[in-house]
């Protein structure tokens, strides 16, 4: 008799299996950080680097560059499950796939959205943020890289069955995420002038609850036109 697993047990499973192949292809971890750095640093050679000019145009600068480095893993999100026959076992598992999902995208978030929201006081000093603008970066990016890692994940789960889906990839998500970057940079940019940016992160924890309960549902339907 198969034992059964409760909903924590096979979320946490999921979630620490997904932590430990990241941790062990470390390039995973590091290149969307690297790619950010990287970035961010070129911007002031190429506008030049008046501290003024960066510090208006940092918020777009730093929230565009953790956008495409957010991109850069999503390909993978269910990739090597996918090749490896493990999704179609995990699609006919008796549990929900969409919890299965939550836990690859909380993963997915741990490995490279957290990261970004670690280093950026580095990226806003790098930039010349004032004081108020940094804390409204780290707070919008807290609530907004989960929204990129659950909004990536739809364009992952309808792309896993193809063998060149990046650019697909792509095309699917950019237009998804502008509104995240609208609200965010606006927070930022509200945040500079030193006002009161709470109707921003509103909207943003709104889009974020709602991505919460629905991304999981659409990636499952996804995956499962992929794979049949």
């Amino acid at each position: 008799m198969l034992r059964q697993y409760s909903y924590r047990q096979i979320f946490s499973a999921v979630y620490k299996k997904d932590l430990r192949l990241a941790f062990r292809q470390r390039s995973e971890i590091i290149n969307p950080l690297l790619f950010l750095t990287i970035v961010i640093s070129l911007f002031p050679l190429g506008v030049g680097p008046e501290p003024a000019l960066l510090s208006r145009m940092a918020p777009g600068i730093i929230w565009v560059a953790a956008l495409l480095a957010t991109m850069l893993s999503l390909d993978k999100l269910f990739r090597d499950d996918y090749l490896d026959g493990s999704l179609e076992q995990l699609l006919v598992s008796p549990y929900p796939m969409s919890l299965i999902v939550s836990a690859k995208i909380a993963a997915h978030w741990t490995t490279t959205g957290l990261p970004l929201v670690l280093f950026s006081p580095l990226f806003a000093l790098l930039l010349n943020l004032e004081s108020q603008a940094w804390q409204a970066t780290i707070v919008t990016l807290l609530i907004g890289t989960p929204l990129l890692s659950l909004i990536g994940a739809i364009g992952a789960g309808l792309t896993v069955g193809l063998q060149k889906g990046g650019i697909l990839l792509s095309l699917l998500v950019l237009p998804l995420y502008i509104p995240v970057l609208i609200f965010a940079t606006s927070a930022i940019d509200t945040a500079a002038m030193s006002l009161a940016y709470s109707g921003q992160l509103a909207i943003l924890g709104a889009m974020v609850a709602a991505a919460i309960v629905l991304a999981p549902i659409a990636v499952s339907s996804a995956l499962k036109v992929s794979v049949s």
